[in-house]
């Protein structure tokens, strides 16, 4: 089930005009503080009634500013998962829980969503059994999001939002959350609307992004075309890097992971993915170097043959060059100074050079079983 949005709204110092689908899956709005992210995303949920636009899920219609149409926030059925887990202290997280199916009207306004999940299944996708009988107060911050997560799964949306939901976390605490996050893209039917700025976040669990910039979308696609394009990513150059898609092939005991990479092997710390597993990698541009020929005697491990396809030259001494490798695209950030040396240009054989360390856990995610 699709979701779509068409937005305007002028503040006074920043305007809104922004338009895009959402396939099923996860999409994620990306972009810097202040694009427009949040904004959308309230609209979505009712919390802003924007002065132009339309928003639908499927065939339902939330909102059509030319037809009056504005379903007020509790007759739309979203679950929404803020910054901050918002859990009622005095309730332990079995009441907390079922606090969604308790406030539900007894008419529902909504159709049922297919594949919605029980009390016993959001449980143990989230891994809260242990903690049913404890108060917020006796949680970690990471056990208090995954309780918001089942308290807005159980409340029976058509559709989740989840604004930013990592941003009050430690890495610790992140690392701990985005596998769940992972299980809900990939285990229910409940298409996903999810804030972020942060580029590894986005590479773990988009299979959509939309990326931002000043109230309007600057590009939408799959994670790895729009991560890969460093010209429009919201994070900018520094951030840029190529999303991989691959499979595990077997641990080592030196503690190394080898995984499958359109037939290339490439190596990473050890992760927990079982063999056979499909997997995504972040790889940050600026974690690759560049060979003419084929390097030898070098300590990294991760050597991959490619062809350049593009050369961007920045306003300062940096340049991204897009090397096309059997494992997919691969970006390098060097600088002009290398790449005028090396007498790169779009056709050249090269070879890309990564560091097996350089892939940090945060990273390495499962891929998604969607299209």
């Amino acid at each position: 089930m699709n979701l779509t949005v068409r937005l305007a709204h002028d503040f006074g110092g920043f305007a809104l005009d922004a338009a895009f689908d959402a396939p099923p899956g996860v999409t994620v709005l990306f972009g810097r503080s202040g694009s427009g992210k949040t904004t959308i995303i309230n609209a979505v949920a009712g919390l802003l009634k924007p002065q132009g636009g339309r928003i639908s899920i499927g065939e339902r219609v939330l909102l059509d500013t030319e037809r009056g149409v504005c379903l007020p926030a509790h007759k739309r059925r979203i679950g929404y998962v803020f910054q901050e887990g918002r859990l009622f202290p005095h309730m332990s997280v079995s009441q907390n829980l079922r606090y969604g199916r308790w406030f539900a009207p007894k008419h529902r306004v909504a159709p049922k969503p297919t594949g919605r999940p029980d009390f016993d299944q959001v449980v143990d996708m989230l891994g809260l059994s242990h903690l049913l009988t404890r108060r917020p107060g006796m949680l970690s911050g990471g056990e208090k999001q995954r309780v918001a997560i089942g308290r807005a799964l159980l409340a029976g949306p058509g559709l989740l939002l989840a604004d930013e939901p990592l941003s009050s976390l430690d890495e610790a605490r992140k690392a701990e959350i985005l596998p769940y996050f992972e299980r809900l893209r990939d285990e229910t039917e409940i298409p996903i609307l999810y804030v972020s700025h942060t580029a590894a976040e986005v590479a773990r669990l988009a299979t959509t992004v939309i990326a931002l910039s000043d109230g309007k979308v600057v590009r939408q696609g799959p994670a790895a075309d729009v991560l890969g394009d460093p010209m429009v990513t919201p994070a900018g150059v520094r951030a840029a890097g190529a999303v991989l898609t691959a499979t595990v092939k077997r641990h080592h005991e030196d503690g190394l992971t080898e995984l499958d990479a359109g037939g290339i092997p490439l190596f990473l710390p050890r992760n927990a993915h079982p063999p056979g597993r499909r997997i995504r990698i972040r790889i940050a541009a600026q974690d690759v170097l560049l060979s003419r020929g084929e390097p030898d005697g070098l300590s990294a491990l991760n050597i991959l043959p490619g062809t350049v396809e593009t050369i961007r030259f920045g306003d300062g001494p940096g340049t991204i060059v897009s090397l096309r490798t059997p494992a997919g695209a691969i970006l390098a950030r060097i600088t002009r100074r290398s790449a005028e040396a090396m007498g790169l240009a779009p056709g050249l054989a090269c070879h890309a050079v990564i560091k097996t360390v350089a892939i940090a856990p945060e990273d390495v995610g499962g891929a998604s079983n969607r299209p």
